[in-house]
């Protein structure tokens, strides 16, 4: 089986799913007070069908952009707010200006970013995006202890790529990742909150 990550694999794989899946990552809207303005630009990278910018818009922040590499999930954004700033993208890039951006927020981005050394580049795309001093809020799934997510890390060990990636039946490859690793990872950002917690996933599992 092939280990390099499809990207354009997933993204089809994204687009028969977007009329279902349902995301639910709590979005800490007393983090981005204490650190940023309404009038910040705010990018939110894998956007999806839109849930965090509707949140985003709901607080009052108005310079927003979506990007996705999903077509079929953008159209399901436009299709909840026309007036959008959407942008559909190659899932590797951010297609903006050098240090156009005060705050990118990725929500369970890293999850469906298979390789290291993709997360590593996406991570720099971030970094070349935001403004000096500008903010990353990011929200994404840790490796779990129970037995059904031990069972499917052991599975598929060495077959996608790190540990903890698996393939889910509906065709997408899904990663969990340790705490060590994210903050390796984020390493070049000076940490300002960092939360542990659980959630429910798009299929309504829990995870760290």
């Amino acid at each position: 089986m092939d280990p390099v990550w499809d990207v354009a694999a997933q993204a089809r794989s994204w687009d028969k799913l977007a009329a279902e899946k349902r995301f639910s990552h709590p979005l800490r809207l007393e983090w981005l007070r204490r650190y940023s303005a309404p009038r910040d630009s705010i990018l939110d990278l894998g956007c999806g069908y839109g849930r965090t910018l509707a949140e985003l818009e709901r607080a009052g922040y108005e310079s927003l952009v979506g990007v996705d590499f999903s077509f079929q999930m953008l159209l399901r954004c436009r299709a909840e707010s026309p007036r959008r700033n959407l942008i559909q993208n190659d899932g590797r890039t951010i297609p903006l200006r050098g240090q156009s951006v005060d705050l990118a927020v990725l929500f369970a981005v890293l999850t469906s970013t298979m390789r290291d050394e993709d997360q590593i580049q996406l991570l720099a795309e971030v970094a070349r995006v935001l403004r000096p001093g500008g903010l990353l809020y990011l929200s994404d799934l840790l490796l779990n202890e129970d037995a059904r997510n031990l069972e499917r890390y052991q599975r598929y060990r060495g077959i996608y790529g790190p540990y903890g990636t698996f393939p889910l039946p509906d065709g997408l490859v899904m990663r969990h990742h340790s705490k060590d690793w994210i903050c390796e990872l984020t390493q070049p950002f000076r940490q300002l909150e960092f939360e542990s917690m659980e959630v429910i996933t798009m299929n309504g599992n829990r995870s760290a």
